[in-house]
């Protein structure tokens, strides 16, 4: 999901599409928050690795 974020972030600012670039920073934000909450122990959903 961070990895996916990024390059919508890429993509959004080259090709000047705001929309993109807004939520591929919010794929970025959810993956770093369920990565932490991961690392912490506490999983979501049932899992505690999101790829």
């Amino acid at each position: 999901m961070i990895i996916l974020g990024v390059i919508l972030i890429i993509l959004g600012v080259v090709l000047g599409i705001n929309i993109i670039t807004t939520i591929g920073i919010i794929l970025a934000v959810v993956g770093l928050v369920l990565t932490i909450l991961g690392a912490v122990g506490r999983g979501v959903g049932g899992r505690k690795t999101y790829f």
